[in-house]
């Protein structure tokens, strides 16, 4: 295996396990004040699915000989990178519906091709990912609808989500192809398969309709069918505001790796206990054996 190849690897799923992982925080701050109980049993369902997506992640990761404690030391000291979209605070329960329609379609568009990437075990890790990121993403849309069914206050709710959410949804697809340092590369290694611009207009027309089944508007004066290139044309994007957030400056970055971090000091009493059973168990085997 090339080592460019291994590094490119190593960095594009680790930050993708370092974000499952992440993006559990700004949803468990709704999980004790979801309307129903349904909808507590639903986000916790959620929550649970993105812990386990993280796990398939670190262990694909760890076949390329790297060490999955190392790859947390990163994230907790803030040298790895983790998808810029959970730096940004969750308000209201609508923002519960527009992360997973708009921030889990996102990825489904980004993911759904990784099922086909040249490495086999990120590959095969992605096939269960897709088919629960697809649940999250009409959880959320299942959300919304319920809002914009409501009171009018609460169809105000949604749109403003939609308002928040939006842009920053677009730039989870990363730079513009002319600016992204990986891109070709990873196109030519048979990582990617499709460019980040190619994506990003991909989620655009796939979700404009669906804004309008919902009645909500892209917050977008320049959004409009482009009926020659068979595409939405959209305006553009906060570049400025996007590497600010990359660079650890977002709303929420230090809130997050701060969380983070806690919950992985916090849970060490856990470890320490399982690896003691292990090891317990281990010598109860090997006397058994002898």
């Amino acid at each position: 295996m090339p080592d460019d190849y291994r590094k490119t690897l190593i960095r594009q799923i680790a930050q993708h396990a370092h974000s499952e992982i992440v993006g559990m925080l700004p949803e468990a701050n709704w999980v004790t004040r979801a309307p129903s109980l349904k909808r507590k049993a639903i986000a916790l369902a959620k929550i649970q699915d993105e812990a386990g997506h993280g796990l398939y992640l670190y262990s694909a990761c760890e076949t390329l000989g790297v060490d999955r404690d190392d790859l947390l030391e990163e994230l907790h000291s803030g040298k790895a990178k983790y998808s810029s979209i959970f730096n940004y605070p969750t308000l209201t329960w609508a923002d519960m519906g527009a992360v997973g329609w708009l921030v889990d379609g996102a990825a489904i568009m980004n993911q759904v091709p990784l099922c086909r990437t040249s490495y086999g075990p990120y590959g095969r890790a992605m096939v269960r990912v897709c088919k629960e990121e697809s649940f999250h993403q009409r959880q959320g849309y299942d959300t919304l609808l319920a809002l914009v069914r409501g009171s009018e206050e609460q169809k105000k709710m949604a749109q403003d989500a939609l308002n928040r959410w939006w842009w920053p949804s677009l730039m989870m697809f990363g730079p513009a192809d002319a600016d992204s340092k990986h891109t070709a590369q990873s196109m030519a290694w048979k990582i990617k398969r499709f460019t980040n611009d190619e994506l990003r207009q991909k989620f655009v027309d796939a979700t404009v309709p669906q804004a309008e089944l919902l009645g909500l508007t892209i917050p977008d004066p320049d959004l409009k069918w482009n009926e020659e290139r068979g595409h939405y044309d959209f305006g553009e994007i906060n570049w400025d505001e996007f590497y600010n957030v990359i660079k650890g400056n977002g709303a929420c970055n230090k809130q997050r790796v701060h969380d983070r971090k806690a919950a992985w000091d916090n849970g060490a009493w856990v470890r320490e206990a399982a690896t003691a059973y292990q090891e317990k168990k281990s010598k109860s085997n090997n006397t058994v054996a002898a």
